[in-house]
């Protein structure tokens, strides 16, 4: 298995308010503590992917960032260009090592006065120390404000209208990553705000409708389709959540040699997986060339596994890049037909033209 960047948890382990919903499993590994399904995870996928879901991320990292120099201080610090971002505007960047490893993933919105920033479960502690250790003389103050407020995140056709004038929101982040609408609600009004998007039309959607939604649009979450080895361009975060013409930031060097010079070593794809074996493989599972011949040779790993409700199992893999895009793998010993999410030729000024596909 992989080394991963940020599955370890800190600090105590909340359950939500929401497991009190009816039918209600809890998720285990890097989402415990929130809702896996409510008993009908096909049908929650669908109502989610053709009218309204809502899924609960309460057990993600919640920061703010306030001060006149907010902006131009994560500028600085990021892969995106945020030093003039409009207030209601969302965005994703990336924290990066000086060798341009992905150290964090970060989905904003700035509301005129407070930069509100969501991130992976455990992972707050760590980019909260990073950003305090970088603040030097600037006007900004940094807080983890993870027990106070939790993500709500709804999403589908008719997300935008049942989302509207919610009481508890402190902060709305539209569009998520995969096309979500990301509220950022008062830890004591989650129970309400959630009640009052039943009540309004969203069928309650557990993780497992959430990551086989998110897969199918080819869309990677860090430290479960990520390593610590990987760059922006393996994943196709190149545009989404790397603004090529910005400043200079820690780890621009890799990501700027790879654009203009050379190729990622490995490349993000999209696994078909074979729908007559009764299981997914795991999270790190080996990913093999199958075929005569070819000796069961480990060419990556696969992140992210889910039964679509349409398209059957699914999953993400991190491969290298010279695997042929027409070959046959093996995930965990499923076999597996690929899509390219990330072509090979990614890289030294070819533009990635393949993006996540949207749902909403």
């Amino acid at each position: 298995m992989p080394e991963q960047a940020n599955t370890e948890h800190e600090g105590e382990h909340v359950m939500s308010p929401l497991l009190a919903l009816p039918g209600a499993v809890e998720a285990a590994g890097v989402d415990q503590g929130i809702a896996a399904h409510y008993g009908d995870p096909m049908r929650e996928q669908r109502a989610a992917d053709t009218a309204a879901g809502l899924v609960d991320r309460s057990n993600r990292g919640v920061l703010t960032i306030t001060g006149p120099d907010r902006l131009t201080w994560l500028h600085s610090l990021t892969t995106q260009q945020l030093e003039k971002l409009a207030a209601g505007s969302s965005a994703q960047a990336l924290i990066l090592s000086p060798t341009g490893h992905i150290e964090h993933h970060l989905t904003l919105t700035d509301d005129g006065t407070t930069v509100w920033i969501h991130v992976e479960p455990g992972t707050a502690p760590a980019l909260l120390a990073f950003l305090t250790s970088m603040r030097f003389m600037l006007r900004v103050e940094a807080t983890d404000v993870s027990t106070q407020y939790a993500v709500l995140s709804v999403l589908g056709p008719r997300a935008g209208d049942l989302a509207a004038e919610l009481d508890g929101v402190a902060a709305r982040v539209e569009p998520g990553s995969f096309g979500t609408i990301d509220l950022i609600v008062a830890r004591d009004l989650l129970a309400g705000a959630a009640g009052e998007l039943v009540r309004r039309g969203a069928v309650p959607a557990g993780m497992w409708a959430f990551e086989a939604l998110r897969i199918a649009a080819h869309v990677p979450r860090f430290g479960l389709d990520t390593d610590h080895r990987t760059i922006p361009h393996e994943v196709g975060w190149i545009g989404t959540a790397v603004h090529l013409n910005k400043g200079c930031y820690r780890g621009q060097e890799t990501v700027a040699r790879v654009h203009n010079l050379g190729h990622p070593p490995r490349r993000l794809v999209f696994l078909d997986l074979d729908g007559s074996v009764d299981r997914l493989p795991a999270h790190g599972d080996p990913v093999e060339l199958d075929g005569p011949g070819e000796g069961n040779t480990v060419v990556g790993f696969t992140g992210s596994a889910a039964r679509h409700y349409e398209q059957g199992p699914i999953g993400l893999a991190l491969v290298k890049r010279n695997v042929p895009v027409a070959a046959t793998l093996l995930a965990g010993g499923v076999a597996a037909g690929q899509e390219v999410i990330v072509p090979p030729d990614a890289g030294a000024n070819v533009k990635v033209t393949l993006r996540p596909r949207q749902i909403v």
